[in-house]
């Protein structure tokens, strides 16, 4: 059974917006595993992740990833702006 889901991210800042992209694109290049595949593209403010899975468990291990590394990479950038 195929899974697919997409999530799109609105951000107030381009920079931030840029930064996420920058870190997260070299992942959806080589994915470590052949059970699922992100696609992620900007548009306007819009950050969209795009994935495709075999299964819906490949499905909820990538879409965990991509979360927590959203989420890291925006506290660490507000971290750094507060310091």
């Amino acid at each position: 059974m195929r899974a697919e889901a997409t999530v799109k991210f609105e951000f107030k800042s381009e920079q931030v917006l840029k930064t996420v992209f920058n870190a997260l694109k070299p992942e959806t290049l080589s994915a470590p595993t052949r059970r699922s595949k992100t696609y992620i593209e900007i548009n306007g403010k819009t950050l969209t992740l795009k994935f495709e899975a075999k299964d819906t468990t490949a499905l909820r291990a990538a879409l965990n990833s991509y979360l927590r590394w959203i989420r890291l990479i925006v506290e660490i950038l507000d971290f750094l702006e507060n310091a």
